[in-house]
């Protein structure tokens, strides 16, 4: 199996807990969330991880995602998995329930199940940043990061006309550096040459080291998907040998409706650390509606 390696950030408490407190310290500072109390140490390990302990790094991750979401409130403010129930019942998108070698969590999106007429791209984009908020719960994928497929398979003029630069920039953000996950590796496949504008908007916005991580197989993926992804862990229509697309599609459908309150809350959390009340985090509403205005 090729791909990068995950790095190995100690993890023994006592440097946890250290790094934690200096996060905590550093955030508390920053200017954009004055009116934060705090953060707890669930949420803010989320960010450290992400970054391999670096504080610095870390920091700007963190303020960048309450950027984020102060930023894109049609995107973020909506996480209800119940109101694109049938998106994902098109056996649009999956977590398979296998991690790959190196760890790594892997995502399946089937962007020809996706009908442009039926969903916007705001949505559709809402679906992604569910599972990533549900994923950058679990401790193994904050250390191993994960690993994204997405079958262009179906990928048509439409699609296309719903992706405009600002939309791109959000995209590639959320990759990049404005969500607590480590992306390991980007992976299209039955990509048609009506995809290539699209991919040419969001590359440049995307750093260096992701560019690097980004694998195009054509229609004979199955012949090179393979030096990525061990059979077991793969569905059959993508060459492996594990459970079948629409089986884990629907699973993990369930899992994402099981877990509506916890998004909601995340949705509608000042910071989107729920461990934390609101009134913990901030001192006023008040201040919340101008920080978003200002946004």
């Amino acid at each position: 199996m090729s791909g990068p390696q995950p790095s190995e950030f100690p993890d023994d408490w006592e440097q946890l807990e250290r790094c934690v407190s200096v996060l905590r310290r550093r955030t508390l500072q920053a200017s954009e969330l004055s009116a934060v109390r705090t953060f707890s140490d669930q949420f803010l390990i989320k960010f450290l991880r992400a970054r391999d302990g670096d504080v610095e790094l870390s920091l700007k991750l963190l303020l960048n995602y309450q950027r984020w979401r102060r930023e894109s409130p049609e995107i973020s403010k909506c996480l209800s998995p119940s109101s694109v129930l049938g998106l994902l019942n098109t056996t649009y998108h999956t977590v398979l329930p296998q991690r790959d070698h190196t760890g790594s969590r892997v995502l399946i999106y089937r962007i020809g199940q996706w009908n442009p007429k039926d969903w916007s791209a705001f949505q559709v984009f809402r679906v992604s940043l569910m599972t990533s908020e549900i994923i950058s719960t679990e401790t193994e994928t904050q250390r191993r990061g994960l690993k994204v497929i997405f079958d262009l398979q179906g990928w048509s003029l439409g699609h296309a006309l719903q992706i405009n630069p600002s939309l791109a920039r959000k995209i590639s953000s959320v990759l990049s550096d404005s969500f607590p996950l480590k992306v390991r590796g980007i992976h299209l496949v039955n990509e048609p040459m009506l995809f290539r504008p699209v991919f040419s908007m969001i590359r440049p916005f995307l750093p260096e080291k992701i560019k690097q991580r980004i694998h195009m197989h054509g229609a004979d993926f199955q012949d090179t998907l393979s030096d990525f992804f061990s059979a077991p862990v793969l569905p059959p229509e993508y060459g492996g040998e594990g459970p079948s697309i629409e089986e884990v599609c629907q699973d993990w459908t369930n899992q994402l409706l099981e877990s509506e309150e916890l998004l909601q809350q995340i949705a509608n959390h000042p910071t989107g650390d729920i461990t934390v009340t609101p009134e913990d985090s901030l001192i006023s509403e008040e201040v919340q509606t101008e920080q978003l205005s200002e946004g």
